[in-house]
């Protein structure tokens, strides 16, 4: 007759060979920096735009903690500079929408107007102040009709700040920044020695160890997206660091930023077979995929099927909960609405206002990746096998 202790090292034997082909990830309560859980890429991305933004006043550490709380795969920032050259996260040429700006009355004579992409634009730009006064304002949240408890809390952080919540959570989080208008950035603001705004920002990804094409070891390691709604930005980058690049797109009203090319020359056939090379996707307005008319969804387009066609991932901006930013379609259900963009369309990753909404959405209706699959099956095998060896000797 077998003894007990046979029979268990035998099971434990064969766990053991039927895990050996599989990544063993620790509980979370016992995972460390240097095995911390992988970022998945068997569903689309949850991309939290300016952090949880509708929950928290947007671009700040709290919003950025709170995403990754919810669950965000990537959290998403622009990026803007400083009079003093400094990077930070914000998302307007000007401080006037979000921040406390207007009860600073020492920075009265700083409002100015600028040209910006062929229209003047007057108020409190963010290059007209060192960080050291941009730091000395509070964050707002930018819409009224959300929380307004945490107005005044939180003070502008920089782009390396940014880096360090990414880095510091406790699993793989990638991040997703944009360079924002880096024509009127390099216009106003100088770094030594000739280095332009994509140069800094490059510098920055590279000193904090960001670097890999897309779904390479390196990348795995610390993923990131590069946006922008300006093309040569994007190729100029791409001779710097080999991470992946993200074509932003405008409603078909707006030209790009940089070249002044219309909607139609930058998403036709041609332009996707020349920019495939510098890009690994594009980030569309999502009514551009699928046009509305009196708030209801029309016919999609081909966008999302032509883009796939070139190897080009889609990942539309930006989800709310909000009934005013549903359509009726969606009869103000923000789960109806991710639905609709992840089954019917066929998107890699959205953009969302509310992480924790899309994370649930994903968590209730596609859980498992093959491998978080396999290894369900398993435990419940480890289950079945002891509950049986338990029996035998009862």
């Amino acid at each position: 007759m077998t003894s007990v202790p046979g029979t268990v090292s035998s099971i434990l034997l064969l766990l053991l060979v039927e895990c050996a082909a599989r990544p063993f990830y620790p509980l979370p309560s016992r995972r460390n920096d240097r095995s911390k859980q992988p970022l998945q890429t068997f569903r689309p991305y949850n991309i939290a735009h300016r952090g949880s933004s509708g929950e928290f006043p947007e671009e700040t550490a709290s919003a950025y903690k709170r995403a990754i709380e919810e669950g965000a795969d990537f959290i998403e920032t622009d990026i803007l500079a400083s009079k003093d050259g400094i990077l930070i996260c914000f998302h307007d040429l000007t401080l006037d929408a979000t921040t406390d700006i207007a009860q600073h009355k020492k920075f009265e004579s700083r409002k100015r107007t600028y040209e910006v992409q062929g229209k003047n634009i007057t108020g409190y730009f963010t290059i007209d102040f060192t960080l050291e006064e941009l730091k000395s304002l509070r964050v707002n949240q930018r819409s009224p009709f959300r929380d307004q408890q945490y107005n005044g809390k939180f003070s502008i952080i920089i782009f390396e700040d940014f880096i360090s919540i990414a880095l510091g959570a406790p699993r793989v989080v990638g991040i997703y920044p944009e360079i924002k208008n880096p024509v009127f950035i390099n216009q106003h603001v100088k770094w030594p020695i000739g280095k332009k705004f994509e140069d800094k920002f490059v510098d920055t990804l590279k000193k904090y160890g960001y670097k890999g094409t897309y779904l390479s070891k390196q990348w795995l390691k610390q993923p990131a997206f590069i946006q922008s709604f300006a093309p040569t930005s994007l190729i100029y980058i791409s001779h710097l660091t080999d991470l992946p690049k993200i074509l932003l797109i405008d409603d078909a009203t707006t030209p790009t930023q940089d070249t002044n090319q219309s909607y139609w020359e930058i998403t036709s056939n041609s332009y996707f077979d020349f920019i495939k090379d510098y890009v690994v996707g594009i980030g569309p307005w999502k009514d551009s995929i699928v046009p509305a008319s009196n708030n209801y969804l029309q016919t999609p387009t081909d966008l999302v099927t032509r883009s796939h066609a070139y190897n080009l991932q889609v990942h539309p901006f930006t989800c709310r909960n909000e009934n005013v930013f549903l359509h009726f379609n969606f009869s103000q259900d923000p789960y109806n609405e991710y639905d609709y963009w992840i089954k019917k369309i066929g998107v890699d990753g959205l953009f969302t206002d509310f992480t924790g909404s899309l994370h649930h959405y994903q968590e209730w209706t596609n859980p498992f990746s093959m491998g978080e699959e396999s290894a369900s099956k398993l435990l419940d095998k480890i289950a079945y096998m002891i509950s049986k060896f338990r029996n035998s000797y009862n």
